[in-house]
């Protein structure tokens, strides 16, 4: 039977006079020694794979601190101890200083709800939005710098420990380096933040504007530049890496809730049963509602950094000397002059504010990294 042209003259190039020529490999070769070289590749640096995470989390970031601002002032001024004393004065006054779990609770929560009142009242709507300005100009950088940093320390610690990408170790350091680098870039716009917020506002009550201690922003930095110096900017530095503890559980909580969800949709698909109203509920609000979660416990297990935090970063008393010296000083007089309870001082607040938070900026990012074709 006739061989195909093609196979004739393969054949013939293969044995041309008797002697076989060898098959060129498809890897280049060196002219000189005919060997094969490896081809070259250019492995991209993990560092350049991020810049969706980068966009992701701070557009995330700046919805939900614009939506929820009104319950950060309120959060912010529950934690001081200005306000602290106005309220355990109004107790005293009402027979309320003794109180039991429950009716302390109960008494928290209606108190919360009576300042956010009172502020709208007696301050105006706009007292509601004092600090958005730096408060936004914080949570852009801090979200894309969190954002950014935690996905790219996945990868570069798998490469190093040779650990898959979905390790608890590799999540528990990637949250710890992305949380120190995110408190310590942002930590001066967060110290702006506060002062304004925790002004108290005397102009609105006096009608004297040369009541407040600080007009704005850069009047504020200004101060603190001139009072106490650049390391006044970093005042609570300590306190935000305690907070690293609060990110890093959020991280790894909300990871393990992606993983538990991505092994209830492997098995729904193997099952082959059809989906039913609650499939295609888990399916759109699982990774939203497992935001919200992973935060609202990691934040009521870390809650005292908060109230330590915001006590550090407060202005100098009267006489221009900090109240608080230091994070052990802090919590030791926290709790000789207002109990356990003050280390929980704006909980109720805080969590109102920071689950919706959670949820709507890790629902966006997901969202912006599915639109942008990435893998979160």
């Amino acid at each position: 039977m006739a061989q195909p042209y093609s196979s004739m003259a393969s054949s013939s190039k293969e044995h041309r006079e008797g002697v076989p020529i060898p098959k060129q490999s498809p890897l280049s070769q060196s002219r000189e020694l005919g060997v094969v070289l490896p081809e070259k590749t250019e492995k991209a640096s993990p560092f350049s794979k991020s810049w969706h995470h980068l966009v992701a989390g701070g557009i995330g970031g700046m919805t939900a601190a614009i939506l929820t601002a009104p319950l950060d002032v309120l959060k912010t001024r529950l934690q001081s101890d200005f306000y602290q004393a106005q309220l355990r004065a109004a107790r005293e006054a009402a027979g309320q200083a003794r109180l039991g779990p429950l009716r302390s609770v109960s008494y928290h929560v209606a108190e919360t709800v009576q300042i956010l009142r009172d502020v709208h009242r007696l301050e105006g709507s706009r007292a509601l939005f004092k600090g958005l300005g730096p408060n936004l100009v914080g949570v852009v950088p801090a979200r894309s710098i969190n954002f950014y940093v935690y996905p790219t320390s996945k990868r570069v610690y798998s490469n190093w420990t040779g650990l898959d990408a979905s390790s608890p170790f590799v999540h528990l350091a990637s949250a710890v380096t992305a949380g120190i680098a995110t408190g310590t870039v942002t930590n001066p716009i967060w110290l702006i933040k506060t002062r304004l917020q925790l002004d108290k506002n005397n102009a609105a009550r006096k009608g004297d504007v040369a009541a407040r201690r600080y007009r704005n922003s850069w009047d504020c930095i200004r101060q603190v530049m001139r009072n106490e110096g650049p390391a006044g900017f970093f005042k609570g530095l300590s306190a935000s890496y305690l907070g690293v503890s609060e990110s890093t559980l959020q991280w790894m909580m909300y990871e393990e809730i992606k993983r538990r969800l991505r092994v209830r949709e492997e098995k729904l698909v193997q099952s082959g049963r059809p989906r039913t109203w609650w499939d295609h509920t888990v399916d759109w609000t699982g990774n939203f509602m497992g935001a919200g979660a992973a935060k609202g416990l990691a934040s009521v297990l870390t809650y005292p950094h908060e109230v330590a935090r915001t006590r550090l970063r407060q202005a100098p008393m009267a006489d221009g000397r900090p109240k608080y010296t230091g994070l052990v000083h802090c919590f030791k007089l926290v709790w000789k002059e207002e109990g356990f309870i003050g280390l929980y001082g704006g909980l109720t607040p805080h969590l109102l504010r920071t689950i919706p938070s959670a949820a709507i900026m890790f629902g966006m990012y997901e969202g912006i990294l599915k639109l942008f074709g990435s893998k979160s």
